[in-house]
């Protein structure tokens, strides 16, 4: 009842917009509240199980490599999930993984994986984190793992021990008969962090929760084992989906309610880097169990956009968006034939950051439907402007603008040149044939080869000054 009535506010909140005026002064050096952006922001998670058959997708290659183009920078992989707390390995094993299952669909209950796993992983561009099984209380098999991936892997960036032990209870096997909580938890990975620590080093991600604040563990595991902590995790995803429960779309794009969502994650953030580690939302995406059906749309890219910055902007290093089983997965952005939706929202993020984007900053007070976003130089100066129409449009009635006027510009008269991310609604999906594009005609093929033309408007600037329209449900670069 409570999501019904929130929808309910934010479709009348759009209907009493149907125009709205801003006025946006663009600082000329970057403002007090920017924040650096890592080069790899936009990372991707692979559910372990299924990372052999990403491996053999032609889409993975190239949509990882369509944003290393755009950011100067390989995305970073995380190989995990569920199912890493049900995987043990086989030094033996001839194949990566070996399972079965009464539909692809479906993700295994158990399975082995070999050698060629870490073959595979090793062929990864970007940096890797490499989860591996604690539930099953079997450390030496963990070991063994650990040390192959190590051999195999110069890619290696870290290494997860366990996925959401949050999730864990009384009759897994790793809380040996008795209860478990998250002290129980913080004990565990200390003992198995310093275990391993002296045969790979300092290299572990810790506490890779999806409820449990993060803080807990920095302050209380330990000197000992958090000098073996490299990185801390967290999981996230705004929208519940799993067993039938009901997602809203126009509450996960809203503007404002991604600063209030992104916002709850400040003080672990601050007690990580507080800590010398950074911190990543290392498992990520819009809706729990897969996505649910807000997940292949539009409106779930515009979501990407909005809630990549404001993450950056409250410290977030690295988000890695998660990708589950192939032929199965809502919030995929790419699968065995077909680029998703939102996989438009992590191109045009990317591109607006750039390779030469250092820190952004928000200029908008995110109270309205209305992100306004800058990305600046490392020389201090600004490079692009970012504005997001977060109202909701699903295609019928009156589609909605919003006009944007920036001033404080460095040139007094003459043209700029803007990019424009749309759709015909914010429900559109790729994969039933809606025409999403970037700059009127860019597109992605069913293997991630950009497709089609990217073409630019003009603005005009006139006394130091330009303004741009923006209709509900789109989003705008300006370049400067």
């Amino acid at each position: 009842m409570a999501l019904m009535v929130q929808r309910l506010l934010v479709v009348l909140s759009c209907l009493l917009r149907l125009g709205q005026a801003h006025a946006v002064v663009v600082p000329s050096s970057a403002p007090s509240n920017a924040a650096p952006v890592d080069p790899s922001l936009v990372s991707v998670s692979i559910e372990f199980f299924a990372f052999p058959g990403y491996t053999q997708l032609s889409g993975t290659n190239n949509c990882l490599a369509n944003l290393a183009s755009l950011r100067g920078a390989e995305p970073a992989v995380r190989i995990g999930g569920t199912t890493q707390d049900r995987a043990s390995y086989d030094p033996n094993l001839q194949t990566p993984v070996n399972y079965t299952v009464a539909s692809p669909a479906d993700a295994p209950t158990s399975l082995t994986y070999g050698p060629s796993f870490f073959t595979l992983a090793s062929q990864l561009k970007g940096e890797a984190t490499l989860g591996l099984n604690r539930q099953l209380d079997n450390l030496t098999n963990s070991l063994s793992a650990g040390a192959g991936a190590q051999r195999s892997m110069r890619n290696l960036f870290a290494i997860e021990l366990g996925n959401e032990p949050d999730l864990y209870s009384s009759s897994s096997p790793i809380a040996a008969g008795a209860g478990w909580s998250e002290s129980a938890d913080i004990s565990s990975e200390a003992h198995w962090f310093t275990t391993m620590a002296p045969r790979f080093g300092n290299i572990f991600q810790g506490a890779v929760y999806l409820s449990w604040n993060t803080q807990t563990l920095v302050s209380s595991i330990g000197s000992a084992a958090l000098r073996t902590i490299k990185t801390i995790s967290r999981h996230s995803y705004p929208q519940p989906a799993c067993g039938g429960a009901s997602t809203d779309l126009p509450t996960l794009m809203n503007h404002s309610g991604i600063v209030s969502y992104v916002s709850q994650f400040k003080a672990e953030v601050s007690a990580a880097h507080t800590a010398g580690k950074k911190f990543f939302l290392g498992e990520t995406n819009s809706a729990t169990c897969g996505g649910g059906g807000i997940s292949p749309t539009f409106g779930a890219a515009l979501w990407i956009i909005d809630y990549v910055l404001q993450s950056a902007l409250i410290g977030v290093d690295r988000l890695y968006f998660h990708h589950g089983t192939i032929g199965n997965c809502a919030y995929c952005w790419w699968g065995e034939d077909a680029v998703y939706s939102p996989y438009y929202g992590a191109v045009f993020v990317s591109g607006f950051l750039g390779i030469d984007g250092a820190e952004v900053a928000a200029l908008d007070d995110g109270s309205t439907p209305v992100a306004i976003y800058a990305v600046y130089s490392r020389e201090n100066r600004p490079l692009r402007l970012l504005i997001q129409n977060s109202d909701y449009f699903d295609g019928s009635e009156t589609r909605s603008n919003a006009s944007v006027t920036f001033t404080g510009l460095s040139n007094s008269s003459g043209t700029k040149q803007a990019k424009r991310l749309t759709a015909p609604s914010a429900t559109s999906r790729v994969d039933q044939g809606a025409p999403v594009t970037i700059g009127s005609g860019g597109t992605y093929g069913t293997n991630c080869m950009r497709t089609g033309t990217e073409q630019t408007e003009p603005v005009a600037v006139n006394g130091n000054a330009l303004t741009v329209s923006v209709q509900a449900s789109e989003a705008l670069i300006v370049y400067l």
